[in-house]
């Protein structure tokens, strides 16, 4: 599997995952995933101490991988390559210590062009895969910023700059979605409009610009970015700008 390491040193390794690569394994999954391929590229440092055993086995199971990209999106991911360094980013996504931004190309032209969106979200109980707004969700939230509008065919759409505040699962896709504003190529949400999108754009127009948090080892603020994903930067190419 060819990943593109973008920094290591002895506590983190950062990746650009590239879309149709699954992070996590699980029975369901036949391909290669990254935890397949940090063990296989990194010898993890597991340690003997007998009183952090429950900590120990997590970090193996995991085989450092702190948090998650779905599978069709692209972009920025860390990965721990000791027990410390795993429960010390654990911590730091659980207390919502790290940023990340993502680049996304909507449907629709996005008039507003800056905002928050603030929505529970829950697993569909009649579709497994799908996530839906509900008020008996967890709490969603998700900053966004209009960076360009483009056109195809006299349809308009709208690149965005979005912040995950939280970091529900389809999160982005499903806010983004129930305003009216569907991801390209979105598999899940898209509906019937995705085999047009598929002529032009052959994958989930969603990419994991960035991500900062503090270095395990320094305590120093670090940041991480992986430029646009190539598919993508053609997905762009073929669309006309639009002044805004």
């Amino acid at each position: 599997m060819d990943i593109q390491v973008l920094f290591q040193d002895d506590y983190i390794v950062i990746i650009s995952k590239p879309a149709g690569v699954v992070v996590n394994r699980a029975e369901s999954v036949k391909e290669p995933t990254i935890q397949d391929w940090m063990e296989e590229t990194h010898r993890l440092e597991i340690g003997n101490d007998e009183s952090r055993q429950a900590e120990i086995q997590e970090f193996t199971n995991r085989s450092g991988v702190v948090h998650r990209l779905d599978k069709e999106t692209s972009g920025v991911m860390v990965l721990a390559r000791n027990v410390e360094t795993f429960l010390n980013l654990k911590q730091q996504f659980k207390k919502r210590q790290t940023q990340k931004q993502y680049i996304a190309l909507v449907h629709g032209n996005m008039t507003l062009r800056e905002g928050t969106v603030n929505l529970p979200l829950k697993r569909n109980p009649f579709n497994r895969r799908r996530f839906t707004i509900a008020v008996d969700g967890k709490m969603g939230r998700t900053k966004y910023q209009v960076s360009n509008y483009f056109s195809r065919n006299q349809e308009l759409f709208t690149l965005l700059n979005l912040w995950p505040k939280t970091g529900r699962t389809h999160q982005l896709r499903v806010h983004l979605s129930h305003l009216g504003f569907p991801i390209v190529s979105d598999p899940i949400y898209l509906g019937k409009r995705l085999s047009a999108d598929l002529t032009w754009c052959p994958r989930l127009f969603l990419h994991a610009k960035s991500l900062s948090f503090f270095h395990p080892r320094s305590g120093e603020k670090v940041v991480f970015e992986s430029g646009l994903a190539e598919d993508l930067q053609t997905c762009l190419s073929i669309l006309s700008e639009v002044e805004s």
